[in-house]
């Protein structure tokens, strides 16, 4: 088989790796950050229906996801584990769901005494919730026991790539504005606060369109609150104000989290773009399948979307 290179370590990058390697396919990762440190390991992160462009594939990735992500809570080691959901806001839970909301699992309406103050609508569910930092690990370490390498070499053109590898795989986020001229690639800056966790199990959504709102993960050591969506910065300086803002909201919704000490502030880009890209190039004599562009679905589509990249790259 031919030799693989994958831009970028995040989970797009990782996940794509695992399915090619997995496959026999010899996968080298090129990065410019380590796991680690890559925007994938500040997300919340929570598996959830997703109405992005193409909206029949995204539909049938986010399926795939699901299927994987259920799979791997029953793993140990994993970081993923299926947990409790309150999601408040509008979203009418009957007869005629949309197919996206109808792949949520355990999907019913919530009562209305167990909505905090201000909601008046809401559903509850259980829903795949990803520790991103060992989850990132575990991907790693498939990889490597796959056989696939993973180095830092920071890419400067998609063409770099193709001259080491007759496939390429792009999975740079928004490094594919300037790798490969798109300009439709836009951040959208995000902030959470990590703190203690005092013993939540239940994940806490609200939805709405304002670029601010409240939500909290509960991982097993540490609670990850949010959230915030600011289009366009490209900055990544935490803003002290919208840290207090967000300890106020979910302390508001959650009095436990009142007296917990926070551990750290976390910034991440987004990368933002009107649909997923997600289609094979031809290269000069190789070829580029592109896997870029989930906003804020990155996690959500991790597994449909590689599964979809092994199969182009198999495609000769």
């Amino acid at each position: 088989m031919q030799q693989v290179v994958v831009i970028g370590a995040g989970v797009s990058g990782l996940t794509s790796a695992v399915c090619l390697a997995e496959a026999g396919w010899p996968v080298r990762v090129w990065t410019a950050a380590m796991p680690p440190d890559t925007t994938s390991a500040v997300a919340g992160a929570v598996w959830g229906p997703v109405f992005t462009e193409p909206v029949a594939k995204t539909l049938s990735w986010c399926r795939q996801s699901l299927r994987v992500f259920r799979e791997l809570a029953d793993e140990p080691g994993t970081g993923v584990r299926m947990a409790p959901a309150l999601t408040v806001g509008d979203l009418a839970v009957g007869a005629e769901l949309p197919p996206q909301v109808a792949l949520i699992p355990d999907l019913r309406p919530a009562d209305p005494a167990d909505l905090p103050g201000g909601f008046t609508t809401g559903f509850r569910s259980t829903l795949p919730m990803i520790d991103m930092p060992q989850y990132l690990n575990y991907l790693t370490r498939r990889v490597a026991a796959a056989g696939g390498e993973i180095e830092i070499h920071p890419v400067r053109s998609v063409a770099e790539a193709a001259d080491a590898a007759p496939v390429v795989v792009n999975c740079s986020g928004l490094g594919a504005a300037k790798l490969t001229g798109d300009d439709t690639l836009r951040p959208l800056f995000g902030q959470h606060v990590v703190v203690s966790n005092p013993g939540l199990q239940q994940i806490f959504l609200e939805r709405n369109d304002a670029p601010e709102w409240v939500c909290y993960f509960p991982h097993p050591q540490r609670v990850v609150c949010g959230g915030i969506s600011i289009a366009g910065r490209w900055d990544k300086t935490a803003d002290p104000e919208v840290t207090q803002r967000i300890l106020q909201r979910c302390r508001r919704i959650e009095p436990r989290l009142e007296e917990t000490p926070v551990i750290e502030t976390i910034t991440g880009l987004r990368p933002d773009r009107p649909s997923v890209r997600l289609e094979s190039e031809p290269l000069g004599r190789a070829r580029c399948i592109h896997n870029y562009g989930h906003s804020a679905n990155g996690v959500t589509l991790s597994w449909g979307c590689a599964r979809e990249v092994a199969r182009l790259v198999g495609a000769q």
